[in-house]
């Protein structure tokens, strides 16, 4: 496709073209929030004009990510206490959610889009929150609304006419290439145009181009890089594959928090997920998703043992890692005692078993997931001890 021709496709959308509307009263709520004579009680007056929207809201206001203190019985009540920005942002987020279907369509499934975004959403509200780096309620909205041109890209060019189209969200880039291929243009390019179109702050607009090695860059900004940390966060919810350890270094690195913090925002995000998730309509299995992760800890142990048993020949049996499969019948028999050079492995060993540890302590102790996160932790607590042993010869 010629430039000029996606070129009049992404104005076409700017003015509105094929982009899901927002319902009356969060376009209403934008108008509003950006005029200063504009009261809080007049955008609470305005919420209640719509009663499912008003009981989402107030619910959300209530729930443990946004709530600060005693519960809230009224709008009027939830405005004054959050604020006009705050109330905004909540009431975007479900008008925004509430313009897409849900279930499965062809290739595209809105459920687990829906599912990624709120993941999204929480991690960068407690990165940004944690490190100070950027308001955390706008960061939820920035990330939220990160891959927001999917949904849209995939009913302009996809439903109907290529149901093989491979619509995963990882790799990223390789997803951003097959888009371009087929049209020319990508779905980073129309979130762009759709937050443009709903008037969105050019401070949320400005993440959409931003991924991969471009957040790295000194210039961008500290809401484009929270969003990119968030993404990451959301792979590992994806696929248990992803290097569980490579969120904690880059969190390190590029935000300037520690281990601990991060493990700490990790097992907050699943205990907020599900009451979140309410407010928006969406089915989030918690546990499941618990086990996924662990599933990518677990994997990380497994990488750890590799790379130390080719360092080193001294083992102590040859019984593989705990996995899904092998839950039920694992016992303390069921480990590798491997070596390998402390510099390379301590970290990712110490963001495994810390993350085991506080989920452990956060969970039904007779959970599967706590039984699973204790298996995780022993063989943790024994790659640390022959970590030890190494490292006082």
């Amino acid at each position: 496709m010629e430039k000029e021709l996606v070129f009049q496709i992404l104005k076409r959308l700017e003015s509105g073209y094929h982009i899901p509307p927002l319902s009356a009263i969060a376009v209403k709520l934008v108008e509003m929030a950006s005029d200063e004579h504009s009261s809080v009680r007049q955008m609470a007056a305005l919420i209640e004009k719509e009663p499912s929207l008003a009981v989402r809201v107030l619910h959300l206001a209530n729930s443990v990510v946004f709530g600060m203190g005693g519960q809230v019985k009224t709008l009027n009540q939830a405005a004054v206490r959050l604020g006009v920005h705050r109330l905004k942002l909540m009431a975007l987020s479900i008008s925004l959610r509430d313009a897409f279907p849900l279930g499965r369509v062809g290739p595209f499934n809105y459920e687990d889009f829906w599912k990624l975004s709120l993941y999204r959403g929480l991690m960068a509200r407690g990165l940004a929150e944690r490190s100070r780096r950027h308001d955390p309620d706008e960061a939820f909205l920035a990330a939220l609304t990160l891959e927001v041109g999917l949904p849209i890209f995939f009913d302009m060019h996809i439903k109907g006419k290529h149901q093989d189209f491979d619509m995963s969200l990882d790799p990223l880039e390789e997803l951003l290439f097959r888009e371009r291929d087929l049209t020319g243009m990508d779905h980073r390019n129309v979130g762009k145009a759709a937050l443009k179109f709903w008037k969105f702050p050019e401070s949320i607009i400005a993440c959409q181009p931003v991924y991969g090695h471009l957040s790295r860059e000194a210039h961008v900004s500290a809401l484009c890089l929270i969003c990119e940390m968030a993404r990451l966060f959301s792979r590992m919810v994806l696929d248990p594959s992803v290097d569980f350890t490579s969120f904690f270094i880059r969190a390190e690195e590029s935000l300037q928090l520690s281990q601990d913090i991060v493990q700490d925002l990790l097992v907050e995000v699943f205990s907020e997920v599900q009451e979140t998730a309410l407010a928006l309509r969406l089915d989030v299995d918690q546990e499941r998703d618990l086990m996924g992760i662990m599933e990518g800890a677990n994997r990380a142990l497994i990488r750890i043992s590799e790379k130390m048993s080719r360092h080193s020949a001294w083992t102590s049996g040859n019984t593989p890692l705990p996995s899904f499969e092998t839950l039920s019948c694992t016992d303390d028999s069921t480990l590798y005692t491997l070596q390998a050079v402390a510099h390379e492995i301590r970290n990712p060993l110490t963001a495994v078993g810390g993350f085991a540890r506080r989920l452990a302590q956060s969970v039904e102790s007779d959970s599967q997931v706590a039984r699973y996160a204790n298996v995780i932790l022993e063989e943790a607590k024994r790659l640390e001890i022959i970590l030890a042993q190494m490292k006082s010869r």
